[in-house]
């Protein structure tokens, strides 16, 4: 209501008049994003708030993206449920799901300090139990000894320096390229072919520090404009004021989309820090005067894509591990080669470990569905559908 508000009156109805004539005209069979959108928004509503966007994200236009994805991504939301939405009443519920749309949350919770803190959390809980987290460490060996029907990781520190372990069970949330890669008997050349044909969408944000912000206090909003290579921009504060050193000072995280060979990918802090500030004043969201410093964080492989082969490949890799490596389990996103959440991520772990525990496999952690529900594995029975999905190909 208050997005439509903000384009004024005249393109207000125009967006208006433009979801009416697809409900009377809608298009059969919507089989892309485009189409699945137009029907649900309207056309003029898809070009000024989800074209832009997504194909930021995805690299992919939206006449390539599938009908499908959408209608999870967005999931029981058009344009005239949002309307009512917003100006209907809501009612609180300790149940998120039961309230409006599942892709209108009203309220959620969020760490103090940001998500870090739950992982602080676990890795103090692991050092009390006696375990050991061990940081700046990158596994360069994975074997598998078929005799003794246990894994001995070999691991490397900064420094050089090589460190042993051995287990009876491996986790790994690694990408399952680089996990293929470094295993050890060495996986069927087929297999091996397959993981090296996944391909993943590159993240990088760039942290604006700001005193004496006047801005949004959205905790997100979501860039459409065409003129600039921001996807989306988070205000950290309004997440939690305990972000941000005090109440005079603010910090806005800028979100590209790249491919870790391109230019944006390779350009330096300093460049990226002089990018986001220029695109912040040209969105006129700040007064350059306002600035502080800025701080770049790069995340390589954030997203998997799913492009034309991913499917076939994952179901090829995982076949391979289930039949030679069963002691070995990939969990996660990139473990899993999928668009999971974070609660989808970490509920593919806890439901591992709970096998382990079980000796058997109790629960199906690929059949996760959208609300992060899980099912018991009973009688060898699945039937539950498939999640999550992605932008794919359409055929």
């Amino acid at each position: 209501f208050e997005a439509l508000k903000k384009l004024g009156l005249v393109e207000a109805i125009l967006c208006v008049l433009s979801y009416f004539k697809v409900q009377l005209f809608p298009i059969t069979d919507p089989k892309n994003f485009k189409d699945w959108v137009t029907n649900q928004f309207g056309g003029r509503l898809f070009n000024i708030f989800f074209k832009t966007y997504t194909e930021k994200v995805w690299g992919m236009k939206c006449e390539e993206i599938s009908a499908d994805w959408a209608s999870q991504r967005i999931q029981g939301l058009s344009l005239g449920k949002a309307i009512i939405n917003s100006i209907l009443p809501q009612k609180k519920n300790s149940k998120l799901t039961d309230v409006g749309p599942k892709t209108l949350i009203n309220y959620f919770f969020y760490p103090r300090k940001g998500p870090g803190m739950m992982w602080e959390t676990a890795a103090a809980k692991i050092l009390v139990q006696g375990g050991e987290v061990l940081m700046g460490h990158q596994a360069k060996k994975i074997i598998f000894n078929r005799d003794l029907l246990n894994w001995k990781i070999i691991a490397e520190n900064k420094s050089g320096a090589l460190k042993e372990f051995t287990a009876s069970h491996l986790i790994s949330s690694c990408p399952l390229r680089e996990l293929i890669n470094n295993l050890t008997p060495e996986v069927n050349f087929r297999v091996s072919e397959s993981a090296n044909s996944l391909r993943y969408r590159d993240f990088i944000c760039v942290s604006v520090m700001l005193k004496n912000f006047k801005g949004f206090k959205d905790n997100w909003i979501y860039i459409h404009d065409p003129s600039v290579k921001v996807g989306r921009i988070q205000n950290f504060k309004s997440w939690s004021p305990e972000m941000t050193p005090g109440p005079e000072f603010d910090c806005l995280g800028l979100e590209y989309f790249c491919f870790e060979s391109d230019g944006l990918w390779n350009l330096s802090d300093n460049e990226l820090g002089t990018l986001a500030i220029g695109e912040l004043v040209k969105l006129k969201l700040i007064d350059p005067q306002c600035v502080i410093d800025t701080f770049v964080v790069r995340q390589k492989k954030a997203y998997p894509i799913y492009d034309d082969t991913y499917n076939q490949s994952v179901k090829m890799i995982r076949n391979e591990l289930e039949e030679k490596f069963s002691t070995l389990h990939t969990i996660g996103r990139n473990g899993m080669h999928r668009y999971n959440n974070q609660d989808h991520a970490m509920m593919t772990a806890m439901l591992t470990v709970k096998n382990i525990l079980s000796n058997k496999k109790v629960f199906d952690v690929w059949k996760i569905n959208q609300d992060a529900q899980y099912i018991e594995v009973i009688n060898n029975k699945e039937n539950v559908i498939d999640f999550p999905m992605l932008p794919q190909k359409v055929a």
